[in-house]
């Protein structure tokens, strides 16, 4: 079983204590990872505060240059690092495999956008104090980023911090989530492979509250960027003191599905969006309104779809639906289910837990009260619901502490648009799932759901700076 090292200062670093990684669907070990204490973000810092003025000393072309070498690098190594999102994650390898793609596409948007960073010229004389001098602005990277990254979508949300950070002169200090550290060994090799300059790319793993309470703490860490629970979320809001902050929390994802809507389509979407990678998702579909007069219709369809979907082994080429990432976690869930039923909610299929794997489960006329409908369940769970006015069902999405993202299935375009101004959220997919994401678009939420937005270019705005440079002509 292979043990991994962290990586500081562009060098393998061993630890005194090692733990083992786990496959989520039946509990074998899979591989061992050090573990850093506290004192060794000390170290990390140190490093990449050193790598940091070496990125910053780079033009745009030579940091885009290098994140072109990176992509050439892993994209040698997508099928390896696939399996490793395989069996540290638990997802079915067919959603590995993708993600894995979707990570290299986000790292070559993040290569193409450092050649596009760019401030701009001002109109300063527009102000009478202005005249006779002219102005620009300068977009300067911010220093040394601490990126926190969960265990739901391992490499893909690693490369939305790591790679644009990278793209505009930062250096980072990387902490994945406990149970998914694997796939991240292969972006610190492939760096260094690549030619990065020492520091440039920290990763340490270990105790997650340890390492995070440090890394807030430290002087030498000029921004976070966090992707996980709302409740850390507000923890590290309330911690970062003066440092640069986005966070990417949770969200209870609802969709509507309005009396004109194509129910085929909104099935077909809805099984993808409800259950990839068992609905451990921050987008993943939770909450479904649907009119009245195709509720009973699109809750058959969507049970008879979701019953035809293989339940398995990751591994295996045709599973399409495995296990949670923890037991634990699967517990939870199945607590959430039982006490919708309990509250007056319908139970349509699954439900049954067996170690980690919840089956894909649908539930019907949940009350709005319930944990699985105000809360983020996190699981392969949906709740179908009723209504009878589009108000109605706006009314009910906003009802939410949450507001990442919100789907809207109707052939109304003026009714969409509408509804689409009036949705509380981050983003709106017209004719989709809020599950949706494609990587260079502006991402985040509103309320609870965090603050900043990533997605290459919109993640560089964050993690830069700007200076005015004002000239007497």
């Amino acid at each position: 079983m292979q043990t991994y090292p962290l990586y500081i200062g562009g060098e393998q670093v061993e630890t005194a204590s090692q733990r083992t990684i786990s496959l989520p669907y039946d509990g074998s070990a899979v591989a061992q990872v050090q573990e850093a204490s506290a004192s060794i973000v000390d170290r990390a810092v140190a490093a990449a505060r050193e790598g940091q003025r070496a990125m910053a000393a780079m033009s745009n072309g030579e940091r885009s240059d290098l994140l072109f070498r990176l992509h050439a690098i892993l994209t040698r190594e997508v099928a390896e690092i696939g399996r490793l999102i395989c069996i540290e994650s638990g997802k079915p390898i067919k959603e590995a495999r993708v993600e894995a793609d979707r990570g290299l596409q986000t790292l070559l948007t993040a290569a193409i956008e450092a050649r596009n960073l760019r401030g701009e010229v001002v109109p300063i004389d527009g102000a009478a104090i202005g005249k006779g001098r002219m102005a620009m602005t300068v977009r300067e990277p911010v220093g040394v980023i601490a990126a926190i990254t969960p265990f739901n979508v391992p490499f893909n949300l690693a490369m939305h911090k790591i790679a644009p950070a990278l793209a505009c002169g930062n250096a980072v200090v990387h902490k994945p989530a406990e149970q998914t550290p694997l796939s991240a060994f292969r972006i610190a090799e492939g760096l260094r492979e690549a030619g990065a300059p020492s520091g440039a790319y920290n990763l340490i793993t270990g105790e997650g509250r340890a390492l995070g309470e440090a890394m807030v703490a430290h002087p030498g860490i000029n921004m976070i960027t966090f992707t996980g629970s709302a409740a850390v979320g507000k923890w590290l809001r309330a911690n970062c003191g003066l440092k640069k902050l986005t966070l990417e929390l949770g969200n209870n994802s609802a969709m509507i599905v309005d009396a004109d809507a194509d129910l085929n389509l909104a099935i077909a979407r809805t099984v993808i969006g409800g259950f990839s990678h068992s609905g451990q998702v921050c987008i993943s579909v939770q909450r479904i309104y649907v009119h009245h007069s195709l509720a009973d219709r699109f809750t058959e369809g969507l049970k008879a779809a979701v019953e035809r979907l293989r339940i398995g082994h990751p591994l295996e080429e045709v599973t399409d639906h495995s296990s949670l990432v923890s037991e634990n976690a699967a517990k939870r869930v199945e607590s959430w289910v039982n006490e919708s039923i309990a509250d007056g909610g319908r139970l349509v299929t699954g439900g049954t837990r067996v170690y980690a794997t919840i089956p894909p489960t649908i539930l019907q006329d949940v009350p709005e009260t319930a944990k699985a409908m105000c809360q983020e369940i996190f699981g392969p769970v949906v709740c179908v619901n009723r209504f009878s006015r589009i108000e109605d069902a706006v009314a009910l999405v906003n009802n939410s502490s949450y507001g990442l993202q919100a789907g809207v299935f109707t052939r109304d375009l003026e009714r969409a648009f509408r509804t689409a101004r009036l949705l509380q959220v981050g983003g709106v997919i017209l004719n989709d799932i809020p599950t949706f994401r494609a990587d260079p678009m502006p991402y985040g939420g509103v309320k609870e759901s965090g603050l900043g937005r990533e997605g290459p270019r919109y993640a560089m705005e964050e993690m830069t700076d700007t200076k005015i440079i004002v000239w007497k002509v």
